[in-house]
């Protein structure tokens, strides 16, 4: 094997397919980066962990077509800092020798008999803005819990009904949903999957938000996949099992009343209160017309009350969150203001994005279940 192969594209593509390699394999060989040399110019590198791939083409000039397995970590943080000149790999015997300019570095080849082939890609079932596929598995993704032992609860649930698709997710203290259009192959196609959150999430930043990525669901082997491409690059994540449940009948029908607040504001605030409580511990607001009062702390701990402008439509009301669900769900948020719909002081609130002209987006909303505190009104 040995090719030649500029340098600032080697070393992208060696950079992002290494993101997929796991800090903590399960086995050596998932250490691996897998490079592959093909005849007509073409060189394939791919990565896998046990449920997630990642794979790119570039082109190079092939001198001799083979593949090797290498370690992915290593060779990432070693093209970065050759220097800016075409590089030659060569292999010998089972040394991978790789020119740059004046250097000259030697790396060991890792064996490939433990190393399992890289899903292929599922069937094309459509394609997706990629900035609104990114913010949208970032908004939802905050609901997701942390827990492993519940696979239900670490996933996004994707639910495509032809043109029009949801994400959701819940930890059963908060439920996020993100509705958004986007182009399927087939105009009468109906899913509903799961897939882990923080694999989705990943994949969404990795892969970029520049124009169409391309959507891909299916069967492959023994595996249920969905996978995404979008300029040259390529990711797969294999699907949870399961039924999701029927969450979208939290969300109350009617409303007592809403605060409308400034999105910025309310994070300072929201900020510099959850220094001052323990962990989760409760963040107490209380509405009033044009005020909103932020309160946090108690007993011989330091304590914060903050008051920021709000317009109030329905009576005063006071309730507590856990603040870091509060800061993470407004930080989602792209508009200047906050919108909190409520029905009572223990019932779950819904948070949604408002412009300056007052609009109200139904696209991304977050309900939030309040704490109960001794001694709220």
């Amino acid at each position: 094997m040995k090719f030649q192969v500029n340098r600032d594209v080697f070393a992208d593509a060696v950079t992002w397919v290494a993101r997929t390699i796991p800090n903590r394999p399960a086995i050596p060989a998932l250490a691996g980066l897998k490079i592959n040399v093909l005849d007509e110019g073409t060189i394939s590198l791919g990565s896998r962990d046990s449920d997630v791939s990642s794979h790119i083409d570039i082109e190079g000039d092939v001198i001799e077509a083979g593949e090797i397995l290498v370690n992915g970590k290593l060779l990432a943080e070693l093209v970065r800092v050759l220097p800016y000149a075409p590089i030659t790999f060569s292999l010998v015997d089972n040394q991978v020798e790789i020119e740059c300019g004046s250097s000259h570095i030697s790396m060991k080849t890792m064996a490939m008999e433990d190393y399992s082939q890289l899903p292929p890609m599922p069937e094309r079932i459509g394609q997706i803005d990629g900035h609104q596929w990114q913010e949208a598995v970032s908004q939802v993704s905050v609901a997701a819990s942390n827990d492993d032992t519940l696979p239900m609860l670490v996933s996004i649930c994707i639910e495509i009904e032809g043109s029009s698709m949801s994400l959701m997710a819940t930890d059963r203290y908060r439920l996020a949903i993100r509705d958004l259009e986007w182009t399927p192959e087939d105009e009468n196609i109906s899913q509903r999957i799961m897939v882990r959150a923080s694999r989705l999430l990943d994949v969404a930043k990795n892969i970029g938000s520049e124009g169409e990525i391309e959507v891909f669901l299916g069967v492959q082997g023994q595996s249920r996949l969905i996978g995404f491409s979008a300029g040259g690059r390529q990711n797969t994540i294999q699907l949870i099992d399961g039924d999701y449940p029927q969450v979208r009948s939290l969300f109350p029908e009617n409303v007592n009343g809403y605060a409308t607040v400034n999105r910025g504001e309310f994070n300072d605030v929201l900020r510099r209160s959850r220094l001052l409580v323990e962990k989760n511990a409760a963040v107490r607001l209380s509405f009033s017309e044009g005020e909103l009062l932020v309160e946090a702390g108690q007993g011989d701990r330091a304590q914060i009350s903050d008051a920021l402008g709000a317009e109030l439509d329905g009576d005063d009301i006071s309730l507590a969150f856990n603040p870091a669900f509060l800061v993470e769900g407004i930080g989602v948020m792209n508009e200047d203001y906050v919108r909190l719909s409520f029905t009572q002081k223990d019932k779950p609130v819904v948070l949604n994005e408002q412009n300056d002209d007052g609009e109200v987006s139904q696209d991304f909303r977050l309900l939030l279940m309040p704490i109960r505190t001794f001694g709220s009104n």
